[in-house]
Formats: structure tokens, C-alpha cells, sequence
């Protein structure tokens, strides 16, 4: 099966609008992109905010008159806006494609410092010795690709774990305490606030053979009163300094932390929230991301 695909660049506030009428025209399928690389950095609780260039695209059933439904978006566009040019439209045909396949197919292994592996479960792990780490990509929570996880997972696999426990702060996709887990921790734990990400780090810890009570998953006011050997949390920085006392209480004197989700301009802030408690290392910075890391001070 074919598909018809619809393409335009819009302003933010033309896109409710613009997505109605793509809806109208017969389009089973709505996705906005970024069409400049202008990342939205951490919006406002309960918004929805977008690009100032934003590409709308409308995905039809191959079957369906191309023709009359340009004519359609046109009238549409005319009704509203009767004096302004209609945004160019590009009309694309898709071929029918195995689409699984080609999704799992852009997918491949990735090393992570000099022991770890992440492996897509489809795949053979390219070194069979080394600590495979199998994760599928989901659709919400961290697979490794993203800068801030590597930076994690790679201070994970240069520590020594034998024996020492963690907590994984907002564990997503639990990858950085299956990780821990998996590089010799003896326990983790992992916390979140959303419930989808509890059941994805409980999957992807069966999906690598660990016991449930090897990483038990809470809701933060459900954690129990932990104090760690190691902690890693990957969110962003407005929570990182508002939660920087609560994230010292749960770390042995001594104990280590990783601290990311960091951008650049953000890591002075964040260092400083936490140098009361902490010996701080230089960050660690990969593209406009970095990493902190340092070691528990003495009350």
C-alpha cells in the first residue's frame, strides 16, 4: 500500500488550525517537526510549545484524490485568510515499505565506555564477553542515544560497582540502573514520577534477566529512605538544583553521583546547588550537554 504525504512550514499559531484542516482533507495521520533546529528547552508545565518553524506533515491513504485534496486546503486557506498567500504545500508520494523493518534497521549497538553495550534485542551483541545491555528504542524514555545518557552510562562503566548500591533519580527506561546492575551493583533502585516509565524499567530488567527485587521501581513519595553507594540522575536542571539537598540525603560520605540533563550554559548553576555536599569534578560535555559528577563531603 501506497501513501500521500502533505508537507508545509507554519508559524506556531497557525498549527491548530492548519491540523483541523489536514484532518478535513482525509489525513489519518498528524506529525509536527522541528524545521530549523530550534530545540524547546524545558517548557512550562502544561504547554505545548513549538518551533518558530515549524513542519506540518499529513499522512493519506495512497488512494485518495492528491488533487482534490490540495483543491481542499486551498479553499480552506482562502475562507480564513483571504488576502494572504496559502504556505507552499509539497505533495509526496510514499511506496510501500516493510516500515518495521525500516525503523529497527536505523538501530544498531552501541558501546558505552570499554566494558558496556547497548543491543537492541533484534540484534546479536557485536562482543558476546562484554556487558550487554539489551533495550529496545521506546518511544519516550532514554535508549542511550541521547548525549545526556551516554555521558551517564559511560561514567557508570568506568566506575567500580562490585558490590556497591545505586538509585537511578527519574529512571525513565531504568537503563542507568540496569546498567549499574549489569557493571557489578550488587542493588539498585530506580524512582519516577510517571507510571509508564516504572513498568518500562520493570520490562527492560526482566528483558536482561534481573530478579524484581534487584531493582525495585517507586513513585518519589513512595522511595524508601535509601543512602547509596552510587547515584545517577538524568532530568533537567530546574529539578536538579531544586532537588539537591533531597539527592545528597540519599548518598553515603563518599558515595559518587552523576548528575546530567545538563545544557552548557545551565552547569554553573547546578554545580553550585550542589557544592554545600559534594567534592565537584570539571563537567564532562558532549555537543551542548554535560555532565557533573563528584564525590559525598562529610556533613
Amino acid at each position: 500500500m501506497s501513501w500521500l504525504q502533505i508537507k508545509t512550514l507554519i508559524r506556531p499559531e497557525q498549527a491548530e488550525e492548519f491540523e483541523n484542516w489536514l484532518v478535513e482533507a482525509g489525513a489519518c495521520a498528524i506529525t509536527l517537526t522541528d524545521a530549523e533546529d530550534q530545540p524547546v528547552f524545558e517548557p512550562i508545565r502544561g504547554t505545548t510549545p513549538l518551533w518558530q518553524s515549524t513542519q506540518l506533515t499529513g499522512l493519506y491513504d495512497g488512494k485518495q484524490n492528491a488533487e482534490q485534496m490540495l483543491q481542499t486546503m486551498q479553499q480552506l486557506w482562502q475562507a480564513s485568510y483571504p488576502n494572504t498567500p496559502m504556505p507552499n504545500l509539497q505533495l509526496e508520494i510514499l511506496e510501500d515499505k516493510d516500515w518495521i523493518r525500516e525503523w529497527m534497521d536505523s538501530f544498531q549497538p552501541m558501546q558505552m565506555g570499554r566494558r558496556l553495550w547497548i543491543v537492541p534485542s533484534w540484534l546479536k551483541p557485536p562482543q558476546p564477553e562484554a556487558v550487554n545491555l539489551v533495550l529496545d528504542p521506546g518511544l519516550a524514555f532514554g535508549t542511550g542515544t541521547h548525549p545526556t545518557t551516554k555521558l551517564c552510562l559511560q561514567w557508570l562503566d568506568g566506575l567500580e560497582l562490585e558490590g556497591k548500591t545505586l538509585l537511578d533519580f527519574g529512571c525513565g527506561s531504568g537503563i542507568l540502573g540496569i546498567a549499574g546492575l549489569l557493571l557489578g551493583a550488587k542493588q539498585a533502585w530506580g524512582t519516577d514520577i510517571d507510571p509508564q516509565a516504572l513498568q518500562a524499567s520493570q520490562q527492560n530488567a526482566e528483558r536482561n534477566h534481573l530478579a524484581p527485587e534487584r531493582f525495585p521501581v517507586y513513585y518519589p513519595e513512595k522511595c524508601p529512605n535509601l543512602s547509596c553507594d552510587v547515584l545517577v540522575a538524568n532530568i533537567l536542571a530546574g529539578p536538579l538544583i531544586s532537588l539537591a539537598q533531597e539527592l545528597a540525603s540519599h548518598i553515603k560520605v563518599g558515595g559518587q553521583m552523576a548528575l546530567s540533563g545538563i545544557l552548557s550554559h545551565q552547569a554553573e548553576e547546578v554545580s553550585r546547588a550542589y557544592s554545600p555536599w559534594f567534592e565537584l569534578d570539571k563537567p564532562a560535555q558532549e555537543d551542548d550537554w554535560v555532565r557533573i559528577t563528584g564525590i559525598r563531603k562529610k556533613a
